[in-house]
């Protein structure tokens, strides 16, 4: 439905628009519905760098150490070469930045399954710091042993946007050969578990200063309008928008997608 958008757009609107497009995504993964399982990380202090808070690279081993907890604790994750039919490389990750942290915070990360392949499993991350209150969360021994999941009331103590955002995915081999092998059945029941959508939070997105893309809610369909005139209140953009009748410029979705002000209802 979206592919006579490209077509009909200058390339620099295109690229306008695949740059929106991103930072919706990017937003959606910055919040905590996004995710399934969460684990309070006790930051260290050799965590540190010289800027006083927690170095680039550290978020990586925090990342880490949740999704082998949530192997390991759910999902029957044997970790000895000797002992393990299968086992887990890590073939790629990655980190966006939006906030620091540092020692001696305790963040909380946060963990949702993105895909389930044969062999893999591609994974959604996140990091939450705890709120500025003063006082660090009053999390227990068993928070850091079992973690909780979304809906705990833990989760009130930290931060409703991620500092930290970031993907990997696992590759499951034979320890003996080296080469991939099928996930064990046992694994399923506890990552589909976390399979999670990305909340759709954004419905207007303006791409230039005279074109504004709508994203329908649930079915992620892209309507491009001219913009006749726009008025925002807070991060809402509430625009009126040129007729189709008297404007060419106006690309109409269906009749059945627009509101009376012509926008998504």
């Amino acid at each position: 439905m979206t592919s006579w958008v490209p077509r009909l757009l200058p390339r620099n609107v295109r690229s306008l628009a695949a740059s929106s497009e991103n930072q919706r995504v990017e937003d959606g993964r910055r919040h905590q519905e996004a995710y399934g399982y969460f684990l309070p990380i006790q930051t260290r202090w050799q965590d540190n760098d010289q800027y006083g808070h927690v170095n680039n690279a550290v978020y990586y081993s925090y990342f880490d150490t949740i999704i082998n907890h949530y192997l390991i604790r759910y999902c029957g994750l044997k970790t000895g070469l000797r002992t393990s039919p299968t086992v887990g490389f890590m073939v790629t990750n990655q980190c966006t930045f939006h906030t620091p942290v540092g020692f001696p915070q305790i963040p909380v990360a946060a963990l949702a399954v993105e895909k389930v392949g044969r062999s893999s499993v591609h994974y959604r991350l996140a990091l939450f710091p705890p709120k500025p209150a003063g006082e660090l969360p009053a999390v227990e021994h068993r928070d850091f042993s079992d973690g909780f999941f979304f809906g705990h009331p833990r989760l009130a103590q930290f931060a409703a946007l991620a500092c930290t955002t970031g993907s990997a995915v696992h590759v499951f081999v034979n320890p003996a050969t080296g080469k991939p092998t099928g996930l064990p059945e046992d694994f399923r029941p506890g990552l589909l578990r976390l399979v999670t959508q990305l909340p759709n939070r954004i419905k207007d997105l303006e791409i230039s200063s005279s074109w504004i893309m709508q994203v329908g809610p649930k079915t992620n369909d892209k309507y491009l309008y001219k913009r006749h005139g726009t008025q925002r209140k807070g991060p809402k953009i509430e625009a009126e928008w040129s007729d189709a009748a008297t404007s060419k410029e106006c690309l109409e979705p269906p009749e059945a997608g627009r509101s009376k002000q012509g926008g998504l209802p």
